[in-house]
């Protein structure tokens, strides 16, 4: 599911990047070097970018808010991962050095 959703979120993404550059804006945008967009969409082109960008803008939120909420109902943490590794890094050299701490103890005992 969440591979599903970052494939959504990666090419809406690239739709949102390509419509927003395509825009004529104050300085014209890329409109000027794609002459033939501006007669595909007929005399309503600003419009239907506006509207298309709104589009690609609520999907880009959708999946965002999806990934965040797929990723904090999962259980791992790198964090948490993190501090159980040194934990048991800990105990272990504790367990390893009582160890050798008390062998010598013993063998001088006998």
């Amino acid at each position: 599911m969440m591979v599903f959703i970052i494939a959504v979120h990666i090419l809406v993404c690239l739709g949102l990047i390509l419509v927003i550059l395509v825009q004529s804006g104050r300085g014209g945008g890329l409109v000027e070097s794609f002459s033939n967009v501006e007669s595909m969409f007929g005399p309503k082109t600003n419009v239907f970018m506006t509207r298309l960008t709104t589009i690609f803008a609520s999907l880009f939120l959708l999946t965002c808010v999806s990934l965040a909420f797929l990723a904090s109902r999962q259980s791992r943490s790198l964090v948490e991962g993190a501090r159980l590794n040194k934990i048991q890094n800990q105990t272990g050299q504790v367990a390893t050095s009582t160890d050798n701490a008390t062998q010598p103890v013993s063998e001088t005992t006998q």
